[in-house]
Parts: structure tokens; C-alpha cells; sequence
């Protein structure tokens, strides 16, 4: 048990009561130890529970690197032994061990332990002394081992983790909570090294993930049964294999599966968050997602369907007639300069008429601000004419409607959309998503990450060639779509939104601060002029005018052969100190804090 946990149990019992009745919270609050039943228990997810023992006696063989605590009954009877051979200065004490091994007290400083000749048999065989013995230890003094601290207590910010698709999620087949474990794990090293200084003044503390599993409630659904009667019998392993993870992508765009799944993705967020809340009562941070392949897609789906509150409606509403009116005027001004109509602008802007006001006019309206027959059959034939290929477009099979856009605010939504004087086409990133009732999340992210993700072919496939430069997801600002070159699911995002402007992925900075050698190497610098036309591209408002797509680099060995590394690409994130490192730092540049020393070529 950590050092902080045992300090925190010592506090948790007042004088006089049964320590035995303590429930300490360890592992950062992740798990619960019940000293009573001697049983550590998951909080957040569902794990076998465990075992606790209270450890006093010790043994350890020639190639153990570590001491191996008794069980607690025999530790006891260990102790009492011991205690009558100190007391009456009697030694050579033998004494049976559940698993009818020796152990001899010679003296206060030789303890040792026997295995036995052979294991107990029918016949009820007497083990003797033989073999090399085992040392054997009284107390954890002097004992080499690495006792961990503990976790920093302060939360500074919660992320919660969606997986992808099968029930592992790495090369070595570990659960979505062991790899967010090594995520974590990664992220608390990561703070040592590049936050130093703020950890040192107590500004920060850690952050928190937690893993959110899906799979699990989609297999028990009953699935599975139904897959097996109609599963041919031949190469079972594979079939299998296949029934089990690659499934999950059919899954997911079948409309029934798809809303069983976005349920418990939300539902298990909703359900963490107020678990969380309820035993962190003092965390004032906030909360961010992560989705690893189809939980990046899980995810994103999700975001455009979310509304924000009515409050922020109205405050959107105030802000944005400076903002969202001045851009919906300039539109209207495009429109009539379109239209050969620009000496009518002032009128237009007198009247503060945006670009939705302008497709809500009539010939009424057009006559009482003044506007000539002429002028008003132009500015009416085009209104006639957007609209009609917007009502097609929404009529086209597959189609979503509104949902992920907000009321009131065109550019969100627009399906069609005028640009620099071209006919350049938006869809609404809601098109062809499966028919679902997508649930409301119990708080607003500040940031998405998406890992390995596949978002950018879905929505291809479903027919969003373009996103809107002036499309944001509503109630999440910031949005980061990390990829390991050689990832085989990973799609990048910019290219949709900026289609005419052909540029590379921020490449993310090593942790250590430089390039790797073999880049170095084989890189060649641009010139400058190119560096800065790179910087200044507009890739839009998805993640507030900022960089989507970060591209790690490869390590030196990956780029002999990018095929026999494309699987490892696209399980690498969990133990990757780059990707931890850049969520890190994003996240707490959200509270001004900063690297230590920045790295080399981030944003």
C-alpha cells in the first residue's frame, strides 16, 4: 500500500475504535481497501477484487528479487513463536508452514525456510530440510524495496478515455483500464520532467483518466449468441477474432447496436463524472475526452449533437451580434457584390440584416427598405434558388438534419455556402450518421482528443467533402487529432476543411526536446517563406483557430519497414510520452501554466 494511503487509514481511525472498520481510498482514489474483509476494491470500473494482507514475516530465495510476504495466520504464528524463543532465549524452533514447508529460528538474525523434499502425498510424506534455504525476514526494516509515495492528492483536470473497437487495446491484449493505467503512469513522469517548477510552487497537482468500456455492454446485449449459430466452423480463432473486434465498426452503423452504444458511452461519462465529483467535493477543474480508433468517432458523433445551455444561447446571442452578425453582414455584402448589387450594402447594413435575416426576406420587405424592382427580383431569384438546393440536399437519403448545430446560427449548418466568389459546398458534419438519439453529456469538455482516429474517412464516406472553416463543435472548444505516421486507421482532419492548400501535420516535438536523429537527418529545412505560409493557415474554428492534425514521429526502427510497424502504429499511444506530453501541456495551458522550457517547434 502506498505510503499516502497508510497515512491517510492511520488518520481515518480515532482512538478507541476498531482500525478493522476503515475503508482507505488508494491509488489516487481509484480503488478502495476495506481493512476489515482485507479486500481492495475498483471504484470507477468492474475488477476482480483483490487481496490485502498486512505484512510482517517475509522469505526470499537466491533468484527472487523481491521479499514475499507469509499469509497473515501464519505470520502470527511466526510471531508468537519467535516471541517465546526471545522471551526464553530458546532457538532451533521448527515450525510447518500451511504448504508443509520448514522453517527454522535459529537466532534473531538466521531465520531460514526449506523447501520441501516432495509435495504431501496420499500417504501423508514428512517434508525434511533440503535444498537451498530461503532467507527468512522479521519486519519491512532494511527491506529494498521501492514503496511507491502515492499520487499527488490535488485534481487539477479529469479526462475520461473511450476505447476503440474489441475488448483489448494494445499489442499485448491488455484491458482499456491497464492501458489507461500506463497512460497515467506516463503523464505523472511526465509532470516530474517538463511542469517541475509549477509542481515545486503547488500550483498543479495531477491529472486524472479514467477509462470508459463500451464493448463489454454491446457483447452482452446477446450478440454474440446470435453470431455463433450462424459462424461457420472452420479457422474458429479468426472467426472469433473477427466476431469480436472487427464487428464492432458494423456495430456501430447498424441503428440499433449504434444506440446501445452511444448510451453507454454517455451514459458511463455521466455516471463517472458524478461518482468523481462525489468523492473529489473540492475539485474545481475541468473535464476532457479522449477516444482511442472508433471511440474517437463515438466521440465526435456525440459532440455534434450536443446543445449548449439555454444561458450560453443567450450570451452567444449578445456576443455574437459582434461576431456571428458582423459576419453574417459581410456575407450579405459578398452576396450583393456576388449579385452586382454592392451600392445597396449600406442599406443592407443599415438595417442590420445578416445573411439568415436576408433568406427570411420577402418582396414586402425588400420594397419598404427601398430596394428597385430590378435589384429586389435579383436578391429574390437568388433566395429562391439557395434554398431549393438546401431543401434537396436535406431530402438526400442518409441525411441527419440539424443535429450538431446549433438554432440560430447559420454557418454552423449551412449546406451550401459562398466563398471568395466560387460555389464551394458544406455539409453539415451531422450527414449520414446513423438515426440515433444521441444523449446529452453532464458537462461541457474543454478539450477532445481523438487518437489513431478514423473521423475523417467516416465523414468522406458519409459524404462531408468539406468542413465549414466556421464550424466548432458547441460545447467543446478544442479538438487535437493525433497519429502515428505509420497508423493504418488514422485519417487526418485539416485537408477538409482547408482542400485547396496541400500542407503537412504539426509534427509533435520529442519529449526530450529535439527531432530524432534519423528526421534530423534525412529532413530537409524549408525556407522560411514556406514556414510561415504553413503557420498562417486558416484551418478553421474546430479547435479555436489552432493546429487539428499532430503527427508523431517514428522511432528509428519503425522506418526500416513501415508495414511491419503499421499495427504498433495504431496501438502505440498509451505508453507514448510525445502524445501524453502535448495532452499535458494543452490541457494546462487552459490555466496558464506552461512547460518548464518549451520544446522545440510546438504551436
Amino acid at each position: 500500500m502506498p505510503t499516502d494511503a497508510v497515512l491517510r487509514a492511520r488518520a481515518l481511525v480515532p482512538a478507541g475504535r476498531d482500525k478493522e472498520d476503515v475503508v482507505v481510498p488508494t491509488s489516487g482514489g481509484r480503488y478502495d481497501v476495506h481493512l476489515k474483509e482485507r479486500q481492495r476494491v475498483a471504484v470507477y470500473w468492474e475488477e476482480e477484487v483483490s487481496e490485502v494482507r498486512r505484512c510482517t514475516w517475509f522469505y526470499k530465495g537466491d533468484k527472487d528479487n523481491k521479499y514475499i510476504p507469509y499469509s497473515e495466520t501464519f505470520s502470527e504464528e511466526l510471531e508468537e513463536a519467535y516471541m517465546i524463543a526471545v522471551t526464553l532465549d530458546e532457538w532451533k524452533k521448527k515450525l510447518e508452514s500451511p504448504s508443509r514447508e520448514i522453517i527454522i529460528l535459529h537466532n534473531p538474525k538466521l531465520m531460514v525456510h526449506y523447501h520441501p523434499v516432495a509435495t504431501s502425498d496420499d500417504w501423508g510424506s514428512t517434508p525434511t530440510e533440503q535444498g537451498r534455504p530461503r532467507t527468512v525476514k522479521r519486519g519491512v526494516e532494511n527491506i529494498a524495496a521501492e514503496i511507491p509515495s502515492g499520487e499527488p492528492l490535488q485534481i487539477d483536470h479529469l479526462v475520461f478515455v473511450v476505447h476503440g473497437i474489441g475488448p483489448a487495446c494494445d499489442i499485448r491484449f491488455r484491458s482499456i483500464v491497464q492501458c489507461v493505467n500506463d497512460f497515467r503512469n506516463v503523464s505523472l513522469s511526465m509532470l516530474q520532467a517538463h511542469f517541475k517548477r509549477a509542481q515545486e510552487e503547488q500550483r498543479i497537482g495531477r491529472v486524472e483518466f479514467l477509462p470508459v468500456n463500451w464493448h463489454s455492454s454491446l457483447h452482452s446485449t446477446g450478440v454474440d449468441v446470435d453470431l455463433e449459430r450462424i459462424t461457420l466452423p472452420s479457422i474458429n480463432r479468426l472467426r472469433h477474432f473477427i466476431n469480436d473486434t472487427i464487428l464492432d465498426v458494423f456495430f456501430y452503423n447498424s441503428s440499433t447496436y449504434c444506440q446501445t452504444i452511444v448510451d453507454t458511452v454517455a451514459s458511463e461519462m455521466n455516471r463517472l463524472y458524478q461518482l468523481f465529483l462525489q468523492r473529489n467535493p473540492l475539485f474545481k477543474g475541468g473535464v476532457s475526452i479522449a477516444g482511442h480508433s472508433l471511440g474517437s468517432l463515438i466521440l465526435f458523433d456525440l459532440l455534434t449533437n450536443q446543445k449548449a445551455a439555454p444561458e450560453e444561447d443567450e450570451h452567444s446571442e449578445e456576443g455574437s451580434r459582434t461576431t456571428s452578425s458582423n459576419r453574417g453582414i459581410e456575407e450579405v455584402k459578398d452576396i450583393l457584390k456576388k449579385l452586382e448589387l454592392s451600392e445597396y450594402c449600406d442599406v443592407f447594413e443599415k438595417e442590420k440584416m445578416d445573411r439568415q435575416a436576408l433568406f427570411l426576406c420577402t418582396e414586402k420587405n425588400l420594397k419598404e427598405m427601398g430596394i428597385p424592382l430590378g435589384p429586389r427580383m435579383k436578391i429574390l431569384h437568388y433566395i429562391s434558388s439557395k434554398t431549393e438546393m438546401q431543401d434537396q440536399s436535406a431530402a438526400a437519403p442518409g441525411h441527419s438534419g440539424e443535429r450538431g448545430a446549433e438554432p440560430g446560427s447559420p454557418p454552423q449548418r449551412d449546406l451550401d455556402s459562398t466563398d471568395d466568389g466560387g460555389n464551394c459546398q458544406y455539409r453539415d458534419v451531422g450527414l449520414g450518421q446513423v438515426s440515433a438519439n444521441y444523449p446529452q453529456l453532464n458537462y461541457k469538455p474543454t478539450i477532445f482528443f481523438a487518437f489513431g482516429s478514423p473521423i475523417g474517412m467516416f465523414l468522406t464516406v458519409r459524404g462531408v467533402k468539406r468542413i465549414n472553416p466556421n464550424y466548432s463543435l458547441p460545447t467543446c472548444k478544442g479538438f487535437f487529432n493525433i497519429f502515428h505516421p505509420f497508423d493504418p486507421v488514422a485519417y487526418r482532419i485539416e485537408p477538409m476543411i482547408v482542400p485547396d492548400v496541400e500542407f503537412e501535420p504539426m509534427l509533435l516535438p520529442h519529449h526530450k526536446g529535439r527531432k530524432r536523429m534519423h528526421l534530423e537527418t534525412k529532413a530537409e529545412e524549408p525556407p522560411a517563406a514556406v514556414k510561415e505560409e504553413v503557420s498562417l493557415i486558416n484551418v478553421g474554428r474546430l479547435n479555436g483557430g489552432n493546429r487539428i492534425d499532430y503527427v508523431l514521429q517514428e522511432k528509428p526502427i519503425e522506418s526500416f519497414n513501415e508495414y511491419l510497424f503499421a499495427l504498433q502504429g495504431h496501438l502505440c499511444y498509451w505508453e507514448s510520452e510525445d502524445t501524453v506530453l502535448l495532452v499535458l501541456k494543452e490541457i494546462y495551458q487552459t490555466q496558464g501554466i506552461t512547460l518548464d522550457q518549451p520544446l522545440p517547434g510546438s504551436q
